[in-house]
């Protein structure tokens, strides 16, 4: 009877080391999670959106595993990033905080905003306003903005928002260095990100954790909460739901 016991511990607790080993195995070679909690990619992704990331795109580095082992300060089975993609890194601050934005300049690069426009290479993006005004979120303030869709050297297109009062004009010339990356936040004025050295800077390609494939669920949080559990129908964002980015 007590061999039977400790039997049944033995063969649960192998069965949940199992379990254990095959979704860190697939969170770190497929498909990994990850919550938007902040407005700094609005309208492309608001706050509550739960997504989905391809860590295979760009091949693996020590950051595609839990805790970011140091093993390695190499890249196996690299990829080249397009520009345009929403790009999932770890911030080089810290090597620790994940952070999405978009790629914008890749290697070589020359990037900057000039009387408002964002030029790569000397070359003014083009864009196309659309719409009307728009309130946009910016942690718990709401923006007027102008909305463009911009269109990249390679043809992607994509919505990027900025301020209609006190946008960023002007900026200094960024230079990408080699293997590094310079990616922008759709919400131009609401965003830290490659204009700011200090603490984003340029992206190494050994930092990218992946892509942004699909938003698999969404719910509002300023309107539903544990405060406020009666509201949480109405917070869901259904027609989010199974989004392809």
């Amino acid at each position: 009877m007590k061999k039977n016991f400790f039997y049944i511990i033995y063969d649960n607790l192998k069965t949940l080391f199992g379990a254990l080993i095959i979704a860190i195995l697939i969170r770190s070679l497929l498909f990994q999670p990850f919550y938007i909690p902040s407005s700094s990619m609005e309208p492309t992704l608001l706050v509550g959106d739960r997504i989905f990331v391809s860590k295979y795109t760009y091949g693996y580095s020590k950051h595609s595993f839990p805790f970011s082992p140091n093993f390695s300060n190499k890249r196996f089975f690299s990829k080249i990033p397009e520009r345009g993609d929403l790009v999932v890194f770890k911030t080089p601050a810290d090597n620790r905080t994940d952070y999405i934005k978009r790629l914008i300049g890749m290697p070589g690069d020359t990037i900057q905003f000039l009387n408002g426009n964002l030029l790569i290479n000397g070359g003014i993006i083009p864009r196309d306003e659309v719409g009307s005004t728009k309130l946009i979120r910016c942690g718990k303030f709401k923006l007027e903005t102008r909305s463009f869709i911009e269109t990249l050297p390679n043809g992607i297109k994509y919505l990027a928002v900025y301020k209609k009062r006190g946008t960023l004009q002007n900026t200094k010339k960024f230079i990408v260095p080699v293997d590094h990356f310079f990616l922008l936040g759709d919400n131009r004025d609401c965003s830290k990100d490659s204009r700011y050295l200090e603490s984003v800077g340029y992206v190494s390609n050994l930092n990218l954790v992946g892509e942004a494939q699909l938003i698999f669920f969404s719910n509002d949080t300023n309107i539903s909460s544990l405060l406020r559990f009666w509201n949480i129908r109405n917070s869901f964002r259904f027609e989010r739901l199974f989004k392809v980015l």
